[in-house]
């Protein structure tokens, strides 16, 4: 296969097709295509092998499930009967999209945010549907801009590094330096090329 998913997902694909969880639903609640549900529902257990063993602790990545279906950390409960609810239906997570920003712009994770949320405000959803509204949200935000400012004469920056080649009165074609200096207040600078690479 060209595109192989995480075991993790791989085992709550499996582990929620057998609580009676539909494919429709389960690639809804994964974020995945219901034809790649379909390919390891149909491929059974054979695919995947028993992911329970991970130590608990371990750090996982954004792009991989926090924990496996039955877990209370996944927010998923197989026993409870498949919903009803139409495709696009509101995210789960949509309640608490004004605290989501503010902690994307803390620069948190989705793994964190969804943390928090569970344990700070009692978000009693999936990580998946908070990792898959951060993904909408993110096309929304901007990038950060932060303004660095100083006092008058107290920072500069300072560069040197190689200039363009010049001509001698001789014709000869000499290699240059370049000394650069701005202050970072006023952002006035400083340039001058020079011939060699001692202090004077």
């Amino acid at each position: 296969m060209a595109n192989q998913l995480k075991m993790a997902l791989v085992d709550s694909i499996i582990a929620l097709h057998g609580h009676g969880w539909s494919r429709r639903r389960i690639a809804r609640e994964l974020g995945l295509h219901r034809e790649t549900v379909g390919r390891y529902v149909g491929s059974g257990s054979s695919e995947a092998k028993p992911a329970n063993n991970a130590p608990l602790g371990s750090t996982v990545a954004d792009n991989a499930p926090a924990a496996g279906p039955s877990s209370p950390e996944s927010g998923i409960d197989p026993s409870k009967p498949a919903s009803n609810a139409p495709p696009g239906s509101p995210s789960t997570a949509a309640p608490f999209q004004a605290v989501i920003l503010q902690k994307l712009d803390q620069g948190l994770t989705a793994q964190r945010i969804y943390q928090d949320l569970s344990r700070e405000h009692g978000y009693g959803g999936s990580y998946y549907s908070v990792r898959r509204l951060i993904r909408k949200l993110g096309a929304a935000i901007p990038v950060p801009y932060r303004r660095m400012e100083c006092e008058p004469a107290a920072e500069a920056q300072v560069d040197f590094g190689r200039g363009a080649p010049i001509l001698t009165a001789e014709g000869k074609r000499r290699g240059t330096w370049v000394f650069r200096i701005v202050l970072s207040h006023s952002r006035k600078g400083y340039s001058e090329a020079v011939l060699r690479q001692s202090t004077d």
